[in-house]
């Protein structure tokens, strides 16, 4: 992982921030929002500052608007990386808190969900979440999932994925490349029956679609076409 650009532009968390609650599904304490009649969900898996981002919130609540049911759980259980923390600089924080664990509590928050009457789910991650997600995405849990500034991730992953997949990566990105997301493109569209789409976001930087400048226009209209393109894409899949 890259800890200058994993770790840059870190959000000031408020566990107050966004239109929705918290609550515990399948043993997570999760950002939810959205109709609790909806049969579609989205699941969104926050890069290391945690569920308490704004910005991720207040993308969550646009998904919600768009029909669907979605939940921001916290797999960090209340320990997102904190910069300030100079006692325990992200190398030590990221040993703590694995993917795989990530990954393993994912399934019985989807039997949860299934228990509200949910029919489909998609799932996209932001950075470190991403992981999580092609994890997911190699399986039958979800029906569609989107990648966004992935880490961690790599060909071997993509090769084993089983969903329709969409990736959106940045121009300027020190350890996931458009170079390496073009690799993970030939990859997917040599895969017969499995959609995907690769799009390298041209000027933008690793976290761009949620670590963005809300006074920069340009960066936020490149995060806004990042979040509609991931909408379209469970639009299309989840349903």
């Amino acid at each position: 992982m890259s800890g200058s650009q994993c770790c840059s532009n870190p959000p000031a968390v408020n566990p107050t921030s966004g239109a929705g609650h918290v609550e515990k599904l399948g043993g997570l304490d999760s950002y939810v929002n959205g109709s609790v009649d909806s049969k579609l969900a989205v699941i969104l898996v926050a890069d290391v500052f945690g569920y308490e981002a704004p910005k991720l919130r207040k993308l969550a609540d646009k998904v919600a608007a768009a029909g669907f049911y979605v939940l921001v759980p916290d797999y960090f259980h209340g320990d997102p990386l904190v910069l300030e923390n100079t006692q325990r600089p992200w190398q030590d924080w990221i040993k703590d808190h694995s993917t795989v664990k990530a990954f393993e509590e994912t399934k019985p928050l989807i039997e949860a969900l299934k228990g509200k009457g949910i029919s489909a789910i998609g799932a996209a991650g932001f950075c470190w979440g991403a992981k999580v997600v092609v994890d997911l995405a190699k399986t039958q849990l979800i029906q569609a999932a989107v990648l966004l500034h992935p880490s961690f991730v790599d060909e071997d992953d993509i090769k084993g994925v089983e969903v329709p997949m969409a990736i959106l990566g940045a121009e300027f990105d020190e350890r996931w490349p458009p170079e390496l997301l073009r690799k993970f493109e030939v990859i997917l569209n040599a895969k017969s029956g499995v959609d995907s789409y690769v799009k390298i976001f041209f000027k933008a930087a690793h976290g761009w679609t949620v670590r963005y400048n809300s006074d920069n226009e340009e960066e936020v209209k490149s995060a806004e076409e990042a979040h509609q393109n991931m909408l379209d894409w469970f639009a299309k899949y989840v349903k």
